[in-house]
């Protein structure tokens, strides 16, 4: 057993599918049980001997990651992972040629696996009936189409509204449908016994990671979203239903969102037989809640990198995320790591007429829209069951899904493109198109392209970028270049001021880099801040292109900024890259909660000059962002806090009836969350920020004082102190008007008679006497009774009896009792 002096230390973990048999025996994960870990090592540690020196049970390879390999213990072992490395670190052996090597000089990377659950809940749309199927019909006559609802797939081919739709009919009438390609649709299982799916069903493609079994089928009373998807990929043409955008396309199912799966699972489920399938179609992630701000983990993280690079024979998998559905919520796809990532082609949504659905969500990410629900219409496709369709599938969910069918029916003219290709055709094919929208919301790019923020380059044809793949050339390598950390370290300004700060990108530098031409911008940065939701960030490039790469968000009261976060644009695809680019990051709510510019970073990546030259990337490690202050080429940026042209403000409208979701991911357990602060506490407004930087007007003229705070804190306190105010005068005026009241007429405070003073006393009490029988005590003799009484005689059985008819009389010391009570009484 190793000594206890090891220390915890968070674990990286990596697991992904071994490809060469899709049908392997896999071992069912118990997580209640066990601990599972995923470990690298270097080729010349054994994983057997590793497993043999920690007491650790070998549970295999994990094919797509080279040198990685999951390990297991039982969950009432120490964390032996943990503690071996941090003995090894400890022990600061060094590694020259006579030193004995140690076991663990082989670990290189190592993560202790937790569980993470998807919710998320599903609506369906109101079913509408289509109207004029005359025109389709010749379409169905001409291509063989008998399928009963074909005619009511508007997305397909549009009578009604001319041209909106993917335009594929041209495509099939050349023989174009699919063939040869695959798509996998990762999500919650996928109906293979449907008569609308199994002729194209790929079970070599598919698993299912939830409930351990090669085929993934609905198991769940909800479990529709993924067959739906399917549907609109790949469904049959047949006598059943709709056809697929690519109807002679394979079709795949990989389960993982109706139960929890670890990181192991996630990362192995992105990559499953990427060898055969091409396109990975993701219609889910985080919560589109307006508040959550989370990405792919590390291995998961390496599991998109090692497809890039390797799967499809090196040509790499192409993936496509839906963008979201949380407009509604003020949400923003920049922040989910999954859409905001380089390896992924996010979609957003359109409905039948060209307009904005109410759910879609914008980002600088986003490369193209498709159509889904919305214009009371949604998209009608199959459903789970032998021969069951839905006319209610919607949602970015929807929107995603009919992508990946047009890039299977591209494949099949041209499968020898690469991931990137299929971006620039993307591109290069999409239309613009005018919603209502104010025209400099489209912005003319360096490719003689538009963009928009919500549309991303406009929605894609199929006609259009099948046609252009035909006489592709396919482009060189990916090349990169990385700025160092800029540091900031600046207060930031409140409302319509920007901090700004920027970076001189030179021709020597891309040079050296093999860099030829802009494709992804990323820009990592740290931003302290104590309400999240008022940030918004702005990338200018040298050209005059602008990227919001994030907007304030009304429903984010996390009380953390930005930490090491990576946001992503597309916006400046073509350009060379040199010259100066400014980010601009604002404060844009005038309150109590203050920020930071701390730094960021720059990073380029696009095509490379000498495809002979360049090399791959490398796997990304947990600690690529943790170095800022480490770093030796960072430099120190002086910021000017300037007012620059407002970014997009976030409206959120009012709650739909007809909500739609999407399947969400929730953040990993075991690894902070999103919103959570750093231990080190919130860091505010930098104290030595120039006094320009923070706003310090009063709403009131002097000599009110300011206190040091925004205008509307300035409200709340003076507003505060006012209430106190009336409410002290308040009191005095009825304490005033009570005294007065008593003085006036003291019977008006009590419920008792006044008790006479002696000489009234006196005569009362011969009054009493004569009066005799029936007599009770008036009210103010009760009350001196009582005063003088103790609790005894207050609850004995005599004053419970009704007064007797003889006379009362009273002894001199009843009488002084009786006096000083009346006094008292009087107050």
């Amino acid at each position: 057993m190793i000594p206890r002096i090891f220390l915890a230390l968070s674990l990286w973990v990596t697991a992904v599918p071994s490809i060469a048999s899709a049908h392997q025996v896999r071992n069912t994960r118990d997580h209640e049980q066990n601990d599972y870990y995923a470990v690298h090592l270097d080729g010349s540690t054994s994983p057997r001997d590793f497993a043999s020196h920690l007491n650790l049970r070998y549970e295999g390879e994990v094919g797509a990651l080279d040198g990685h390999h999951v390990f297991s213990a039982p969950r009432h072992i120490a964390d032996v992972v943990d503690d071996a490395v941090e003995e090894l670190k400890w022990r600061r052996r060094k590694r020259e040629v006579d030193t004995e090597r140690h076991i663990l000089d082989g670990v290189l990377l190592n993560q202790k696996q937790a569980l993470r659950q998807r919710l998320f809940k599903r609506s369906a749309l109101p079913v509408v009936e289509s109207p004029s199927k005359r025109v389709i019909v010749d379409y169905a006559g001409s291509l063989g189409i008998k399928d009963p609802i074909f005619g009511d797939q508007w997305h397909l081919h549009n009578p009604i509204q001319v041209g909106n739709d993917l335009n594929v009919t041209g495509v099939w009438m050349e023989g174009i449908t699919g063939k040869n390609a695959t798509v996998c649709i990762i999500d919650d299982g996928l109906d293979l016994d449907s008569d609308d799916l199994k002729d194209n069903y790929f079970a070599a493609g598919s698993y299912d990671f939830n409930d351990k079994s090669d085929e993934p089928k609905p198991r769940l009373s909800d479990d529709r979203h993924g067959t739906r998807c399917a549907g609109e990929v790949a469904a049959v043409r047949n006598n059943v239903c709709g056809v697929g955008v690519a109807y002679e396309s394979r079709v795949s199912g990989v389960r993982i969102l109706s139960k929890p799966i670890s990181d192991i699972d996630e990362a192995e489920s992105v990559t499953f037989g990427f060898q055969d399938n091409d396109i990975y179609s993701c219609s889910w992630g985080p919560p589109d809640d307006g508040r959550t701000m989370e990405g792919p983990g590390i291995l998961i993280r390496r599991a998109f990198v090692t497809a890039v690079q390797k799967g499809r024979q090196g040509k790499g998998t192409i993936y496509v995320f839906a963008a979201g559905n949380g407009a509604s919520n003020g949400d923003n796809c920049n922040f989910d790591g999954y859409t905001n990532s380089i390896y992924s082609i996010t979609v957003g949504a359109i409905d039948k007429m060209n307009q904005h659905p109410y759910y879609s969500e914008q980002c600088s990410a986003q490369l193209v829209v498709t159509y889904s629900s919305g214009a009371g219409e949604a998209i009608h496709t199959t459903d789970v069951g032998k021969d069951t369709c839905t006319r209610g599938h919607g949602g970015t969910s929807a929107a995603g899904p009919l992508a990946a069918g047009v890039y299977a029916l591209v494949l099949e003219q041209r499968p020898d493109l690469t991931w990137r290709d299929m971006q620039y055709l993307t591109i290069l094919t999409a239309q613009p198109f005018y919603d209502g929208s104010q025209p400099e919301e489209w912005q003319d790019t360096a490719l003689g392209r538009r963009f928009h923020h919500q549309y991303g380059y406009g929605r894609l044809d199929a006609y259009a970028i099948v046609d252009l793949a035909k006489s592709w050339e396919v482009v060189n390598p990916q090349a990169w270049f990385h700025s160092p950390w800029i540091h900031v370290r600046h207060g930031l300004p409140q409302g319509d001021q920007g901090l700004a700060s920027s970076f001189d990108v030179t021709e020597d530098m891309l040079k050296d880099a093999n860099f030829e031409r802009v494709e992804h911008i990323t820009v990592t940065m740290n931003v302290p801040h104590q309400r999240r939701g008022d940030l918004s960030v702005e990338l200018h490039s040298p050209t005059g292109l602008v990227s919001y790469l994030s907007v304030d968000r009304p429903r984010d009261d996390a009380a953390v900024g930005y930490v090491d976060w990576t946001f992503m644009s597309v916006v400046h695809w073509g350009e060379s890259g040199v010259g100066t680019w400014t980010i601009i990051v604002k404060d844009r709510h005038v309150n109590e909660f203050a920020g930071t510019f701390q730094d960021w970073k720059l990073r380029l990546w696009g095509e490379s000059i000498d495809a002979d030259k360049q090399g791959l990337l490398p796997m990304p490690l947990p600690g690529d962002d943790s170095d800022h202050d480490d770093d030796p080429s960072t430099v120190t940026a002086s910021p000017d806090t300037t007012s620059v042209g407002g970014s997009p403000v976030t409206s959120v409208p009012g709650n739909p009836t007809d909500h739609i979701d999407r399947p969400s991911k929730p953040s990993s357990a075991g690894a902070p969350p999103s919103d959570a602060p750093e231990a080190s506490g919130i860091i505010g407004a930098d104290p030595s920020a120039s006094p320009s930087a923070v706003p310090d007007s009063s709403f009131l003229p002097s000599p009110f004082p300011t206190f040091g705070v925004s205008k509307k804190t300035q409200i709340w306190i003076y507003a505060a102190m006012g209430l106190i105010v009336a409410f002290v005068i308040g009191l005095c005026i009825a304490l005033v008007v009570i005294r007065w009241r008593k003085r006036r007429n003291p019977r008006d405070v009590y419920e008792f008679d006044v008790l006479p003073d002696e000489e009234e006393s006196g005569e009362r009490e011969g009054m009493i006497a004569r009066r005799g029988k029936g007599r009770r005590r008036r009210a103010g003799e009760l009350y001196d009774a009582f005063a003088g009484e103790s609790e005894e005689e207050l609850f004995s059985e005599e004053d419970e009896e009704p007064y007797q008819d003889e006379k009362v009389e009273l002894s001199d010391a009843e009488e002084d009792s009786s006096e000083g009570s009346g006094s008292r009484a009087r107050g």
